[in-house]
């Protein structure tokens, strides 16, 4: 177990979200609106559906913070539905004599979506008991922490972002590495995408999909400056940093793979290419790297460097123009059931994935530095950083 930890609960339809994050510090300065930003923030980008007009996803704070400081006790997080009233029936807690319409149930799965694997894991031919828990929605709750654990880090320097690097065939050249000025002047874009030229066309991708009645696959990229090198560990497999963030980005629903760096480039790369190449800064009393292949890590540890992370997203598996499927109860083929949907969410996956890597990186960094309060895991930063520059 590590030194943070949560869990969430709650229904795409149900009354609301809930999160627990245990294992916050004591002193952390912290209030709802640090929380809304990133709610806020998951919910834009061009593509979204009808539900993203619907919900205004705010954060109820229920324990673990006393007049806007945190006090070491479990942070216990609410977020309301807004369309909970059109689901009081179909999704009530108490047993209830209705029909299949007013349960609104799903008996027709969806190719790409868990709704069969769910239906035979469970033994149910409503596939709305499956769908509810593994609808994206979830991700509004892990979002909520991760705003968390990104105020946490902010204590000790640490700052993060993401960006949109592709969306269908518009995609960035191999090897084109945006900086972290360029990736933070992207943020409220209709995509997120650090190239305004580049971003034309990924809108025009999304309006060709749309008319089609499809959905488009995209990457995003997220990144990670100010991290102390030496979070994590290679002393056991489920240690090491990348192991860490590779699961907790692979974690998120569409995510299809997830690489750090350069790493997509390595299977055809020479090592003397590929590694980068180390100095010593006299001027800042510290090493530094010529290159970030890596990126940020090695051998499981941070190294001082950016930390950059690329996640690849499947096509969205609810279709306006349902694919073929089977019946669960009849075995019948019929076209799939289709729910609300959007053309894409890569915009708002990026965020999921800041919020993924924010708390990866937030318990990596209390596991080295934490104390049960900011004030002696800011003592602890201070009194290594100082050990590396006498290093």
């Amino acid at each position: 177990m590590g030194t943070l930890r949560f869990l969430t609960a709650g229904e795409s339809h149900g009354q609301a979200l809930v999160a627990i994050l245990e294992g916050v510090p004591a002193g952390l300065e912290l209030g709802g609106d640090d929380i809304d930003r990133d709610l806020r923030r998951r919910q834009q980008g061009y593509g979204r559906g009808a539900r993203m007009a619907l919900e205004k996803d705010r954060i109820s704070i229920l324990s673990g913070v006393r007049h806007g400081r945190t006090i070491g006790s479990p942070v216990a997080l609410q977020i309301a539905n807004r369309d909970w009233a059109n689901w009081t029936v179909a999704m009530a807690v108490e047993r209830l004599d209705v029909g299949d319409a007013e349960r609104k149930s799903v008996t027709r799965p969806r190719p790409g979506h868990a709704d069969l694997a769910g239906a035979l894991k469970f033994g149910t031919h409503d596939a709305r008991d499956v769908l509810e828990r593994a609808s994206a929605r979830e991700t509004t709750a892990r979002v909520a922490v991760g705003a968390i654990c990104r105020r946490l880090l902010a204590e000790a320097g640490i700052e993060i972002r993401s960006h949109t690097l592709a969306l269908g065939a518009a995609a960035y050249a191999p090897g084109v590495q945006k900086t972290w000025e360029e990736i933070g002047a992207a943020e409220g874009t209709a995509l997120r995408c650090a190239d305004g030229a580049l971003e034309q066309q990924m809108k025009a991708i999304v309006d060709s999909a749309k008319t089609a009645g499809d959905s488009i696959g995209g990457a995003f990229e997220v990144v990670a400056r100010g991290v102390p090198p030496g979070l994590g560990s290679p002393r056991q497999w489920d240690a090491r940093l990348s192991t860490r963030l590779f699961a907790a980005l692979g974690s998120i629903p569409s995510i299809r793979g997830v690489v750090l760096g350069a790493g997509a480039e390595a299977p055809g790369a020479r090592g003397s290419a590929y590694h980068d190449e180390i100095v010593y800064d006299a001027a800042a009393r510290g090493f530094r790297r010529l290159a970030n292949h890596a990126g940020g890590v090695e051998g499981g540890m941070s190294n001082g460097e950016e930390i950059r992370i690329q996640a690849l997203v499947k096509p969205l598996s609810t279709l306006p123009r349902p694919l073929r499927s089977a019946d669960l109860i009849t075995k019948q083929p019929f076209e799939a059931q289709v729910e609300r949907t959007d053309v894409t969410a890569i915009a708002a996956a990026g965020v999921v994935g800041e919020a993924m890597a924010a708390f990866v990186l937030a318990d990596a960094f209390l596991e080295k530095f934490g104390g049960d309060s900011v004030a002696e895991m800011v003592r602890n930063l201070r009194g290594y950083l100082d050990q590396l520059r006498e290093f």
